[in-house]
């Protein structure tokens, strides 16, 4: 064997598949997910805009509480929680005999936060059996997947990656990931086109799902549709609160906007996040003129919370997560609640303008 002919075989050992190279970046020892400043530090969710979003899944968990007929424990389970901010949040908000009843659990990688309530258990992966509501909120945009490109004769291969972010082409795609891009995400044969396998974030939900009983499952991301794919896929990164080039080397979030649609089970339905969340009570609607000269203090608070909820609900930022709803043993707790807030509420002219929250 010649030295050059080693050499090669060193660079090609550099070169992998970007849902290799993000796993490790994401979530091996010392990869971004396992620093100390969790995500906060780098970009901001619909559970650090505001707490009216820890308030509107207390509610949610209440109507699952409804239709699951108030039993003796109710679980609520956090996937991908961060540093437990959001089951801290929906466990403060609660009306206190529901509170006594609630097992909170938060499923994270990272290791349990000094302070955290004690009522807060800290899981690796989700509890098996169950019954209440289980809500990933930003969790499967960052399971890692493969990323594909066309190349110049047609063909759909995968991209492959350096950890300095240096891309190339690697194989044909092939298999299951090819029939799910088929299904899925079907590519024309344009030259540079890209698209982002989704199929592990598919078997990621239905393996969440499986583990509850009966009650609701519910995913929160920034989506797409069968009729809304990007043409250059989604993949990006964030540092630092910035939106920045994807770069596998533990520095930077590495996301991809969810295709909520190939992820639903029978049964399950998408939503948009403001549509979800007007349904919980949750407006960008600011309060009257008269409050102020009533109650000043009051009129500021309630200004700043219509504020924070329009943030949550805006189109172009937050409003525009989708949300994957996805009953098990149950009636669709949701469903009724959202058709009658349309019914309910017409477009509010003094609702709030947020900027863009990323």
């Amino acid at each position: 064997m010649t030295a050059g002919t080693r050499n090669e075989r060193n660079e090609w050992r550099e070169w992998r598949g970007w849902r290799a190279a993000a796993q490790d970046a994401l979530y091996a020892p010392g990869g971004f997910y396992r620093r100390a400043e969790g995500p906060a530090g780098h970009f901001r969710t619909s559970v650090h805009a505001s707490p009216l979003f820890a308030g509107a899944v207390a509610r949610l968990l209440c109507r699952v509480d409804e239709a699951l007929g108030r039993p003796a424990v109710l679980d609520f389970v956090d996937m991908a929680a961060g540093r437990g901010e959001l089951t801290g949040g929906v466990l403060a908000a609660l009306p206190a005999d529901v509170a006594a009843r609630t097992r909170a659990y938060a499923v994270e990688i990272a290791e349990r936060p000094a302070g955290l309530d004690h009522r807060i258990e800290w899981l690796a992966a989700p509890p098996e059996g169950t019954t209440g509501l289980l809500f990933a909120n930003e969790w499967l945009d960052n399971m890692p997947v493969e990323v594909v490109e066309v190349d110049a004769g047609g063909v759909a291969r995968l991209v492959m990656v350096r950890e300095d972010g240096t891309e190339r082409l690697g194989e044909p795609v092939g298999g299951a990931s090819a029939r799910w891009l088929e299904r899925w995400w079907p590519l024309p044969g344009e030259e540079g086109l890209r698209a982002e396998v989704g199929l592990p974030r598919d078997e990621a939900w239905a393996g969440a799902v499986a583990t509850l009983r009966r009650g609701l499952a519910v995913a929160v991301d920034y989506a797409h549709t069968a009729a809304t794919r990007p043409p250059f896929g989604t993949l990006t990164g964030f540092r630092e609160g910035r939106e920045t080039t994807p770069v596998p080397d533990g520095s930077c979030d590495l996301t991809a906007h969810v295709a909520l649609d190939a992820c639903a089970l029978p049964g399950g339905r998408v939503l948009p996040q403001r549509e979800a969340l007007h349904a919980l009570g949750v407006t960008g609607a600011r309060p009257g003129l008269a409050l102020a000269s009533a109650d000043p203090a009051a009129y500021v608070h309630a200004l700043a919370s219509a504020g924070e909820a329009a943030e949550l609900t805006a189109p172009g930022g937050l409003g525009d997560f989708g949300w994957l709803v996805q009953p098990v043993g149950v009636e669709d707790p949701f469903r009724a609640l959202c058709e009658d807030s349309r019914e309910a509420r017409p477009e509010d002219p003094r609702e709030a303008r947020p900027e863009d929250p990323r």
